[in-house]
């Protein structure tokens, strides 16, 4: 590999990178809203609860090992090598939600009106950070790619398997949460399950359909220099 296809991929991993803060600001600003979490972040919201001395990025980084190994199971001798690379995603994700957690943990939340502005802007930044993940095409988060194995083997609509992915996330910490608690929604002073969390699953992709030409505008002169590269490593 020469010099410039090596820059170009690094270029690659650094965009997407970014992309991966943004959606880690979002599980952030979820958390500070307390209207509900992302559908995918609910479980390790709920563990965290139960476990507060295991971080919430900790709990992210586990359950996105675990669905490495539900994509080997369903795939087997499909799964290929380069899909591990999901493996250190997992990791730099989880870290980033942890540090995102940390920097607005003394922001106060105090009205219902904020709590509503913090779960907009969850939206927004969820929004862009998935678009500059795709575009930097390098980093693949293991929940988009379980998603991807399953529209695949199961031969469905991959919107399909996103809305049914997500129900079982949320029935999934609605277990955890009644096991733990005795609640569905949370462990009664911080709430996972809300309006929050069917507004985030409702409008994220929504909000993408008015985010996208923005970004790949923003990304442009990006996407022309490293398609002047190798191309982009696949990810079906």
């Amino acid at each position: 590999m020469d010099g410039k296809k090596i820059k170009n991929l690094l270029l690659r991993y650094l965009v997407a990178t970014l992309g991966l803060v943004f959606v880690a600001l979002g599980v952030a600003l979820s958390l500070k809203s307390d209207l509900g979490t992302a559908p995918i972040s609910c479980p390790p919201a709920v563990l965290n609860l139960r476990w507060a001395t295991v971080s919430v990025g900790t709990f992210t980084w586990l359950m996105h090992l675990v669905f490495i190994a539900f994509q080997v199971v369903l795939l087997r001798k499909n799964f290929k090598w380069r899909y591990l690379m999901q493996i250190p995603a997992a990791f730099v994700f989880g870290y980033m939600c942890d540090f995102c957690i940390w920097a607005i943990q003394d922001v106060q939340v105090t009205s219902y009106a904020m709590r509503m502005v913090f779960c907009v802007l969850t939206v927004l930044t969820t929004a862009i950070g998935l678009r500059i993940e795709i575009i930097g095409n390098a980093w693949m988060l293991a929940g988009d790619m379980t998603i991807a194995v399953l529209s695949q083997v199961t031969r469905s609509r991959m919107s399909m398997v996103k809305v049914l992915f997500d129900v079982v996330m949320v029935v999934l910490a609605v277990a955890f949460a009644w096991i733990c608690f005795g609640s569905p929604w949370g462990n009664g002073e911080s709430v996972v399950i809300r309006e929050g969390t069917l507004l985030l699953a409702l409008l994220t992709g929504l909000c993408m359909k008015w985010t996208d030409p923005l970004i790949e505008k923003m990304f442009a002169g990006f996407t022309a220099r490293v398609s002047e590269g190798a191309p982009a490593p696949s990810h079906e």
